[in-house]
């Protein structure tokens, strides 16, 4: 992964976490100035409860928390220049190559443990510092962790929002149901095998006087994610200021 260069005050911050929690908590160094960790599905709780109540570290906020599915993590359809590397372009049907090799869908740099992974992002309001921690789920098929709602009330939208739209449960929440998507909604929209046109489309119908769920009528197609042009709109003499 690439080196991380943070400021004093950081590195400070890194050292008292480290000191503190030893092998429970994994530097994760992906993330330019900024402190990210990695922590064990068993010891999350634990974990997030000292990174609340330890006085220099006072983290007693969570900001944000987030799903991710790295089921598609570092998989390109595209020969392009912008396309990333470490990202999925999510197109419907791969473009073809002019004549070149077979397109190689290899594997990231980072090879993660799991599909699903949950990420925290906390902030000391006390100390004015943040930090990010990351936990992977153990079970593919059943993706679950447990609920950190009981040490910051804010977990609970949060929770809500991964759990509808990644599928991730989370073991002991107070209310663990839908939050964005409709009711009666089947499956979970963010999860990278989920169709980008959905699976059914809804319209009012006036014969029956509501609104009624059809299958959806969109065609797949190609999404190419950057189109880089070389064509004479781009030369620099022709540009403003430039020899006509």
């Amino acid at each position: 992964m690439a080196t991380t260069e943070l400021t004093e005050r950081y590195l400070r911050l890194a050292e008292t976490i480290a000191s503190r929690f030893g092998s429970r908590l994994t530097r994760l160094t992906d993330s330019p100035g900024e402190l990210s960790y990695e922590v064990a599905p068993a010891s999350l709780l634990e974990c997030c409860e000292e990174l609340r109540d330890t006085e220099e570290l006072g983290f007693e906020m969570l900001m944000d928390l987030c799903g991710v599915d790295y089921s598609e993590y570092g998989r390109d359809e595209w020969r392009t220049d912008g396309a990333t590397a470490t990202g999925f372009s999510r197109g419907v049907i791969a473009s073809p190559d002019d004549g070149e090799e077979p397109l190689d869908i290899a594997n990231a740099r980072y090879e993660p443990p799991a599909r699903f992974a949950v990420v925290y992002h906390l902030l000391s309001l006390t100390h004015n510092h943040r930090a990010r921690l990351k936990v992977f789920c153990e079970d593919d098929e059943q993706p679950m962790l447990d609920s950190v709602t009981g040490i910051w009330a804010s977990a609970d939208w949060y929770e809500r929002e991964a759990f509808d739209l990644f599928g991730i449960l989370f073991r002991g929440h107070p209310d663990l149901r839908r939050i964005l998507t409709d009711y009666g909604f089947i499956g979970h929209p963010f999860r990278k095998d989920f169709p980008l046109i959905g699976n059914v489309e809804m319209r009012y119908d006036p014969e029956k006087g509501r609104v009624i769920y059809e299958p959806v009528s969109i065609e797949p197609r190609t999404l190419v994610p950057k189109v880089i042009r070389d064509d004479a709109r781009y030369e620099s003499g022709l540009k403003d200021g430039g020899d006509a």
